[in-house]
């Protein structure tokens, strides 16, 4: 199927009246909450309807989807989740620390999937990892071990590196402190100076990749702060605009133009996704599903930028990359 194609089925899927599914016979509703424009939703809902697939459920045969797409805009995830307890869906899954907040601020009784929770516990959506308790459970990223990786992935591309950066989100989230201690660990591990800036906005961003500049530092871990993600584009453009390597959790920072990305596989975590909502609606419980990590990691190399950048990608790196973009 054309991607032209799948977004306007993509678009009739969403408009479907209550009163047509009504003449259908009863079949449960999902509700699929993200914080991402419907136009790039393609990655996420193909592997999502894989998954129910898996568990016997097939969209308009025998399940109904709601799509609730935040368009980047992270102030519209509360009335949009609002939405879908007022239309009592079966079940919300939600992708990403943010969406899964507002998913549990909005429902204590509806059960709720998250997808590429940063640490659930910590966050609050769950009691624990085994016996999430509540009606929460879903994917969890393997935070602790993925930024040590990013970092040396980095120092392997820029061996002589000096000075790195890392680059967070809002300095007083406990996720941000997390992430910058894993960071500041493994830099004191690898001798590795690192210096930690934060942005919270486009203007701190400018600022942000300005100072890197200025400080001489020579290549750059983006974290994982949902702004960031909405951001893509324009942090390959300020990347390549001050000559600085970096590296990113989500793999649309690489199609975008960045460097490379390290993160968890999207087309796994939301075919996962799939999986635990099926399962939900053939009557098991989230207090009794264990929250699982993300084994699932992919590598992605932009050999365009790094062209650009005047880099030469070592082969032992090419070599081991879930996908190189030409």
């Amino acid at each position: 199927m054309r991607r032209r194609e799948f977004i306007a089925g993509l678009g009739g899927a969403a408009a479907w009246p209550l009163a047509a599914r009504a003449q259908q016979s009863a079949v449960p509703v999902i509700g699929l909450l993200s914080s991402r424009p419907a136009a790039a939703s393609e990655a996420v809902i193909i592997p999502f309807q894989q998954g129910l697939k898996e568990t016997g459920y097939i969209e308009g045969r025998n399940v109904a989807i709601e799509y609730r797409w935040a368009e980047n805009e992270a102030d519209r995830l509360p009335a949009l989740a609002a939405d879908l307890v007022r239309r009592r869906v079966a079940v919300i899954v939600a992708i990403g620390d943010p969406v899964a907040l507002a998913a549990k601020a909005a429902t204590a009784t509806i059960p709720i999937v998250f997808t590429l929770a940063s640490d659930p516990v910590l966050l609050g959506l769950v009691g624990s990892l085994n016996r999430p308790g509540g009606n929460l459970t879903g994917y969890a990223e393997l935070r602790t071990l993925l930024y040590p990786k990013r970092l040396q992935l980095l120092r392997e591309l820029i061996p002589s590196a000096a000075l790195i950066g890392f680059l967070v989100g809002s300095a007083n989230s406990p996720v941000t402190e997390l992430d910058t201690r894993d960071v500041l660990d493994a830099a004191g591990t690898l001798g590795q100076e690192v210096l930690v800036l934060n942005a919270r906005n486009d203007a701190e961003l400018e600022t942000a990749f300005a100072t890197f500049a200025r400080r001489r530092v020579v290549g750059v871990v983006i974290g994982s702060a949902a702004f960031f993600n909405q951001r893509t584009a324009q942090l390959a453009e300020l990347a390549t605009r001050h000559a600085l390597p970096t590296i990113s959790p989500n793999r649309e920072y690489a199609i975008a133009g960045g460097l490379m990305s390290y993160g968890a596989s999207f087309e796994f975590v939301f075919r996962q996704g799939g999986i635990y909502a099926g399962r939900i609606l053939n009557g098991a419980r989230p207090a009794d599903l264990p929250v699982e990590q993300v084994t699932k990691i992919e590598r992605i190399i932009n050999l365009k930028t790094a062209r650009a950048l005047g880099i030469t990608i070592p082969q032992n790196l090419l070599a081991l990359a879930d996908e190189v973009i030409e």
